[in-house]
């Protein structure tokens, strides 16, 4: 699944095989996260589900830098 865009916000949910799996997925984006200073909403539901949601809240709008962080949460999926 890509990313979307709904409401206001860039998302996607994730999918793991369990609680801690989907625990350990957002404890990678805390880093990137902090690094850029730029702070996702995340929501764990499901017990196995991730849902990231991205919004320049500075800007009041979606911008390159919820884009970079995407890509950034994409790069630890894949890896």
């Amino acid at each position: 699944m890509s990313w979307k865009t709904e409401e206001k916000y860039l998302e996607k949910e994730f999918a793991f095989s369990n609680f801690v799996e989907a625990v350990k997925f957002v404890d990678t984006i805390v880093p990137l996260a902090e690094e850029m200073d730029h702070h996702p909403d995340i929501l764990i539901h499901s017990y196995k589900k991730v849902k990231v949601m991205l919004f320049t809240h500075s800007e009041n709008k979606i911008t390159d830098k919820d884009y970079t962080l995407a890509k950034k949460i994409d790069e630890t999926v894949s890896s």
